[in-house]
Parts: structure tokens; sequence; C-alpha cells
């Protein structure tokens, strides 16, 4: 991987981080869980900040 290329990679990735924290941000002000893999299961973080396994009700 060249120089220019390692840069570039980096700064995208930067950019999706951002995006990402964003989108988190926007779900917990509209009351809405985030979803995310770990350790291979589905998890849920919830409005509150409680991360559970347990697929929440719809409002």
């Amino acid at each position: 991987m060249t120089k220019e290329t390692k840069a570039l990679s980096s700064e995208i990735t930067k950019v999706f981080a951002k995006a990402v924290k964003n989108a988190q941000k926007e779900n917990r002000e509209m009351g809405l869980p985030n979803v995310f893999y770990r350790n291979g299961r589905i998890v849920y973080e919830l409005p509150d900040g409680k991360v559970t396994s347990k697929r929440p009700k719809r409002a």
C-alpha cells in the first residue's frame, strides 16, 4: 500500500467513524436503539445507555 493510499484510507475511516457517532447520537435523541454486533451476537444499546441482547419493543 502506498503512502497516499494509507493516508486516504485513514481519512475515509475517520469520516465514517464520525458519521457513525453522529447517527448513534441522533438515534439516542429520537429514542431509538443502536443495534450492533458484540462477540458474534446482536445487541441493542437503548437510549438510556442500557445494553441488552433482547430486541426492544416498537413504540
